[in-house]
């Protein structure tokens, strides 16, 4: 463990680490210990992350999810300084806007008011035009891509994962319905800790192309190899589990409803018509697919218009991009009963569905949210979206949630009192 996130140990802060001024991947070539590379694992350490979040391309093999030929769809500005809305964290310490931004080492912010962008700033090396890695933000898209086609009658959310994915049905997956994959209800044996290299995540990083193989390793080196070598733990249907296996047989699944890749149909149901400023891409396993459950990276801005999208029912850019009923269906949330054994103490009440997470607060809030710090919150009631891109040190959002979810509802309740 880096001494960045030894436990007792306050990490470096933002300023501290950050990858302009560190100096990382500088120079022609770079300095041999200014140098991050995927082989040695180097880009998932901190603080080399903080320029690795935003240089995937450089790491790992990608492919183009094309923005289409037209105009990049207007974001009208209206710049309000919101860094002084103060808040109090969930462990009572006094915050504002600004310092949020500051502990939770962002990259960059997006805050849209009723459609129009009051607030847009940028860190590190993240630039307006450069993507930056969404994490499990990507699962979101999958899930309304997902529920795009379901309410095209291409896929059904009752029909058993094997009626899409044949090669599933001695797996885990053999007997679990669409609907439980959709909202991650599955009883699987694969565990999701991050900070456990035997953890399976680490086996799915393996398989999607985001870690090295070892010398050693036998096991499984494409996506679909791992999805089909889960096994099952547990009843299907009675407990949210955050697993992202889950979110890979959905893109496997969408993939084979649609007769697309996943990165030709979030362009064509998405992204084209959204009229995405910049192409986005999504990193490959070794051969050439998509990881639908974290592989997604995009321009902070084209992420905004996604969360605008969905505040707005599915419509922007002048058209009905995403079935109204996708969005209510979301916006309405799990079971909390389901969700509440998963101990996410940072999210009471809450619950799961269709790849976000939805709060059930006073303001009908829900999100998109990826390790690290990458997230999407929208909330209905202030007419609000915020997207966020970060380099957190510590990967699971327990770490920013109770710094950046009381400065999001402050910001809210000042935005509809008319600050």
């Amino acid at each position: 463990m880096s001494a960045a996130t030894a436990p007792n140990q306050q990490p470096a802060t933002s300023t501290e680490t950050d990858p302009e001024a560190l100096g990382w991947m500088k120079g022609f070539p770079p300095a041999p210990d200014r140098t991050i590379t995927f082989q040695n694992g180097s880009f998932r350490s901190f603080p080399e992350l903080r320029w690795a979040w935003s240089n995937v391309r450089q790491l790992v093999p990608t492919v183009n999810v094309w923005r289409g030929a037209g105009p990049a769809s207007v974001l009208p500005r209206e710049d309000h300084d919101i860094g002084a809305v103060a808040s109090t964290t969930m462990d009572g310490r006094p915050m504002t806007f600004a310092k949020m931004l500051e502990e939770t080492y962002t990259d960059g912010i997006a805050v849209l008011h009723r459609g129009r962008l009051i607030y847009e700033r940028y860190f590190g090396v993240l630039k307006p035009h450069k993507p930056h890695i969404a994490m499990s933000v990507t699962k979101s898209f999958t899930g309304v891509l997902a529920g795009i086609l379901v309410t095209e009658g291409k896929i059904d959310p009752q029909a058993l994962v094997p009626d899409y994915v044949p090669e599933l049905k001695a797996s885990a997956f053999g007997d679990a319905r669409v609907h439980e994959v959709m909202d991650m209800t599955t009883g699987l044996e694969y565990t999701e800790v991050y900070t456990d290299k035997n953890s399976h995540v680490w086996g799915l990083r393996r398989a999607n192309g985001m870690a090295p193989i070892p010398p050693d390793y036998d096991g499984p080196t494409n996506i679909f190899d791992f999805l089909a070598a889960q096994k099952k733990q547990g009843e299907h249907g009675k407990a949210f589990a955050y697993k992202t296996v889950n979110t890979d047989v959905l893109a496997w699944i969408c993939r084979r409803a649609s007769g697309m890749t996943l990165s030709d149909l979030l362009s064509e149901r998405i992204w084209t018509p959204m009229g995405a400023e910049e192409d986005a891409h999504y990193h490959v396993d070794r051969i050439g697919t998509e990881s639908g459950g974290g592989g997604l990276s995009t321009s902070l801005r084209d992420l905004a218009r996604f969360g605008e999208t969905m505040r707005n029912r599915g419509r922007f850019n002048g058209r009905q991009i995403v079935p109204s009923q996708v969005v209510e269906d979301i916006a309405r949330g799990g079971d909390p009963e389901k969700f509440k054994p998963a101990g996410y103490t940072t999210l009471p009440g809450a619950s799961y569905r269709n790849q976000w997470w939805v709060t059930h607060n006073a303001h009908g809030a829900y999100m998109a949210r990826g390790v690290h710090g990458q997230g999407i919150y929208v909330d209905p009631k202030a007419e609000m979206v915020i997207a966020r891109y970060a380099s957190h040190p510590v990967a699971g959002n327990a770490a920013n949630d109770p710094v950046t979810l009381p400065a999001y509802m402050a910001l809210a309740k000042q935005l509809m009192a008319g600050g």
